[in-house]
């Protein structure tokens, strides 16, 4: 796989991208992440990426030109061009596993009042948001985007199994955690835990992924319960 990230800032996204599990998967070739410098698409010795609305109004907006041609350079036959925007639908852990079986993505980062209109109709595949709030910029929006699909590419966690009892498997949070020691300033690890009874363990952590699920995000057991019916 590989992703693209669009932005002016191409150094934050490279030392963002060179850490942990996604650092690793990218020195592994795995995935292949890169940054790429939109001012190096401009065409004017200031590198000018943005200039005044037409109309009128408060703030900048992204150019088209140095993004459609920043776009156009790194495109490919299954690209998957995704702007980064609160217009967009909002990200969720489907939408990562959808993502992470593109061949290759390129995440458009927006800064300033937006975009020119036209990279939106004309440009990019989809829109995509990962909340109702404000950012300085799409960076940080696109590293969750990034994290959320690499870590589902094979081979990326040490461990594939985790991923079937993560949150949001299955529209259930994760069950509790424990680790040693058992007796941690008088709060002890469940017994069940304990026990050796695998089957009364995994009975014991369904239970608590629901319980959770049905206190913290009823919007999530509502879908659980849809879900399962007959």
């Amino acid at each position: 796989m590989r992703i693209d990230i669009v932005t002016i800032f191409p150094e934050f996204i490279r030392q963002a991208i060179s850490h942990s599990i996604i650092g690793r998967a990218n020195e592994s070739g795995i995935v292949r992440i890169e940054a790429c410098d939109l001012r190096g698409f401009t065409q004017d010795k200031r590198r000018t990426v943005d200039d005044t609305p037409y109309g009128g109004g408060a703030g900048m907006v992204l150019k088209p030109q140095p993004l459609f041609e920043a776009v156009e350079s790194l495109r490919q036959e299954d690209t998957l061009v995704v702007l980064m925007s609160p217009q967009g639908a909002t990200f969720s852990q489907e939408k990562a596993k959808v993502l992470a079986t593109k061949r290759h993505l390129v995440l458009i980062c927006g800064h300033y009042e937006g975009f020119d209109e036209r990279v939106r109709e004309h440009l990019v595949d989809e829109e995509l948001s990962i909340g109702d709030y404000v950012l300085t910029g799409g960076e940080v929006a696109a590293l969750v985007v990034v994290d959320a699909t690499v870590r589902l590419l094979p081979g990326v966690l040490g461990n594939a199994d985790s991923l079937d009892s993560e949150t949001f498997e299955n529209s259930l949070l994760e069950y509790p955690q424990y680790t040693k020691p058992v007796d941690f300033r008088g709060w002890k690890v469940p017994d069940i835990l304990l026990s050796g009874h695998h089957e009364q363990i995994a009975r014991w952590r369904r239970n608590q992924q629901e319980e959770r699920t049905r206190q913290k995000r009823p919007d999530l057991w509502r879908k659980f319960i849809d879900s399962n019916k007959l």
